[in-house]
């Protein structure tokens, strides 16, 4: 949820132990009363078991490329490589539900950038917060003050997601939007972190995922932007034929995304692997950069720039990872990193 405005967290006391286990035995002191199970909050995450609710979709837009959407191969050339790799990920575990069945939501985020120098990765920054996703108006007064006394941040999810959205009070949709409010949080993070490396650094930063919902990441010429997940596509009719009929090195023509809630990018597709004998989108990437200055002959220009800095970055195989056709090897890393910091 790009757009959606998340409620500031409360400050509390800093350093607390915001291990679920800490929180819940802090919780069952605190409501002696509420039958609190101190081995909850320690199964798999939310996030582990969640089905993809967004509908797959076809979005027609406008071509910045001359003349039809077509297949272009990208031109050999020597690139400046990408210097570091930013990418974010998210846990979060129900630590009790209570009257109604209002679940208290623990969500652990991070962010990470890191830099490549001589083939080795090392951390240049990286984030963690955890903090509690509570519908305050939903729960009562004991519950309110308890979590508060905590000493983490707690996020009040009691707002709808969104217009079009509005609360449900049943356990599972509580517990959906809380989702939502943590995904926004891992976001804010990833971007925050991103804007840091272009404001200090500069250099060729490869951003996992897309730019357009932060608009100092998406007007910069310092990051590009690569999305795995095709629910959504940006082409219609014919222009199916094109994307799914590129072979390995190969791109689209140029065109633009554009959202009222977004800001404008320039966007293609770009095969990194031979997909013959697989699915449709084997191996296949929508990237992104910054659309806000770039006349037609620059665009194409820096588009097979970073179409060649991407595929530059195939090998080595980001295997065992069951997204290796799609991923490469320092976003790997990066994951890598954050498992073992959260």
């Amino acid at each position: 949820m790009l757009g959606m405005s998340v409620p500031p967290a409360t400050q509390s006391a800093p350093n607390p132990d915001a291990s679920a286990s800490g929180l819940l035995r802090r919780l069952a002191a605190l409501l002696p009363d509420a039958g609190i199970f101190a081995g909850a909050g320690n199964g798999p995450s939310i996030e582990s078991f969640a089905t993809q609710t967004d509908l797959p979709r076809l979005i027609s837009t406008k071509l910045l490329e001359p003349g039809r959407l077509r297949a272009h191969a990208v031109p050999p050339g020597e690139e400046t490589p990408f210097a570091a790799f930013l990418d974010g990920t998210q846990q979060s575990h129900v630590l009790h539900y209570v009257a109604r069945g209002v679940p208290i939501i623990r969500g652990t985020v991070g962010a990470v950038v890191r830099v490549r120098s001589d083939r080795r990765m090392s951390t240049w920054k990286h984030r963690v917060a955890t903090r509690l996703y509570v519908p305050r108006r939903l729960v009562p007064d004991a519950w309110n003050e308890a979590v508060g006394a905590l000493g983490v941040g707690v996020v009040d999810t009691s707002e709808p997601v969104s217009a079009e959205t509005p609360l449900i009070e049943h356990p599972f949709a509580l517990r959906d939007a809380a989702i939502h409010y943590v995904q926004a949080d891992r976001e804010t993070g990833e971007h925050r972190l991103g804007e840091q490396w272009c404001a200090a650094e500069g250099r060729p930063l490869f951003i996992d995922g897309g730019i357009s919902g932060n608009e100092r990441l998406a007007t910069n010429d310092c990051v590009v932007g690569v999305v795995k997940n095709h629910r959504t596509l940006y082409v219609e009719g014919e222009g199916l034929d094109v994307v799914f009929g590129l072979r390995a090195g190969e791109r689209t023509s140029v065109f633009e995304v554009t959202s009222p809630k977004r800001t404008t990018v320039a966007s293609w597709y770009l095969r990194l692997r031979d997909p013959i004998g697989r699915d449709p989108m084997w191996g296949l990437v929508r990237v992104e950069i910054n659309y806000s200055h770039a006349d037609t002959d620059s665009l194409v220009r820096r588009a097979g720039e970073a179409s060649r800095r991407i595929l530059a970055e195939i090998s080595p195989v980001a295997l065992p990872d069951a997204r290796w056709d799609r991923m490469v090897y320092g976003i790997r890393d990066c994951e890598e990193f954050l498992r073992s910091v959260m």
